[in-house]
């Protein structure tokens, strides 16, 4: 009964024993922790630096920063470059224009005026004939409600219509007054001019050689001289300075 007590006793301080060294190593693992954990005095969270101070600054890559230097100045080049095409295009079809005029008029200098009585005359402008020439009797003009003479015909046309000289010649005179508007008096060879009058934006200038067939100008609106017959083209053919009859040369 004695040794039961005792064994009792034992297992008892034994458990006793067993839970206090539990305790004390858990106690100084608590210990040991709290000491690694506030080693230095620091805190054992990681610290994010404060950024409400910070600016953000965006930049762009070197090398995507040459791509771009690199793109303008491609771009520039390319434009210089096209312009300097446009450039030598517009430059050339100047010089083709000069050499195409320069090559006209010396194809023009070198007609011979030969201008004679039977020559026949390209039509200035295609149109009816409303006034006829006539030196020795009068016409009836009913703009200006009375009977003259006319030293010319007056051929009816649309306004802008092309007026073309009647023959080789050369430029004698550019002028204007105020019943035929602006004309242009040219000189085709042994003695023989004509005039051509009511014209606008008259293409030649004076001492200027001219083919037959060339635009001289286009049919202007009508003087005042001419308002009740309308547009036309007033024509005039004389020789060694007298007014004849342009139809009789007139193919």
């Amino acid at each position: 009964m004695k040794e039961k007590i005792s064994q009792l006793f034992k297992d008892k301080v034994f458990l006793v024993l067993l839970v206090l060294g539990l305790l004390t190593i858990v106690a100084a693992a608590g210990v040991i922790t709290v000491q690694r954990g506030n080693g230095g005095g620091e805190s054992p969270y990681l610290k994010v630096p404060d950024q409400s101070n910070m600016i953000v600054e965006e930049s762009v890559p070197q090398d995507t920063q040459v791509a771009v230097a690199g793109d303008s100045n491609a771009t520039k080049n390319a434009e210089e470059e096209m312009k300097a095409v446009d450039s030598a295009k517009a430059t050339a079809e100047k010089e083709t224009q000069a050499a195409k005029a320069a090559a006209d008029k010396n194809a023009a200098k070198s007609l011979v005026l030969n201008f004679n009585d039977s020559t026949r005359m390209t039509w200035p402008v295609r149109g009816n004939v409303i006034l006829d020439y006539s030196m020795d009797k009068t016409i009836y003009f009913p703009t200006l409600d009375q009977y003259k003479c006319n030293p010319g015909v007056v051929i009816q046309g649309d306004v802008s219509t092309p007026v073309v000289a009647p023959a080789n010649a050369k430029v004698q005179e550019i002028g204007s007054n105020e019943e035929i508007g602006n004309y242009v008096v040219l000189s085709m060879g042994n003695k023989y001019t004509a005039v051509c009058g009511q014209l606008k934006e008259l293409k030649v200038k004076a001492n200027e050689y001219v083919k037959e067939g060339q635009v001289l100008g286009y049919i202007a609106e009508p003087t005042k001289y001419y308002s009740v017959e309308g547009a036309n083209l007033f024509f005039e053919l004389t020789h060694e300075d007298k007014a004849i009859d342009p139809l009789d040369h007139m193919q």
